[in-house]
């Protein structure tokens, strides 16, 4: 019975941090799941990491996007040092480790493959092949 108890109780725990009945409903339609956990730290975009070591390694850590990016969110929206610490590389979050920040490096933006602001290469080399174009008759 105690068992029973224990999962009612921790139930209306991930619907209490998960914002309510409503909260919880917009959480599972925008991520097809419910979690609870500590919250780690919050990235500079706004992006919430989580952790709980009661769930499977591999699932006990992860990011709940920032509401700026609706339902377009992707995995390239996660910057590098929160993508250390969510992938086990290392176990401590870039609040407590001290990761050194170089003048070369490049500010974190997401990946823009798929937009209109993709990267698209052109070449400025004669093709080896060129498409037939019939005479034309007089």
């Amino acid at each position: 019975m105690a068992r029973y108890i224990e999962k009612v109780t921790r139930f209306y725990k991930i619907i209490k941090e998960n914002g309510g009945i409503m909260g919880s409903v917009r959480q599972l339609f925008w991520t097809d799941e419910l979690k609870t956990g500590t919250l780690v730290g919050v990235d500079e975009d706004g992006n919430k990491y989580y952790q709980n070591n009661m769930y499977f390694m591999g699932r006990s850590r992860w990011v709940q996007y920032s509401p700026k990016y609706g339902f377009d969110y992707d995995g390239s929206q996660v910057p590098p040092e929160w993508h250390r610490w969510l992938s086990y590389i290392s176990d401590e979050p870039p609040t407590v480790a001290k990761l050194p920040k170089r003048p070369w490096m490049a500010k974190h933006t997401e990946n823009p493959s798929g937009t209109p602001d993709e990267y698209v290469p052109y070449s400025t080399t004669r093709p080896k092949i060129e498409a037939w174009q019939p005479p034309v008759q007089k």
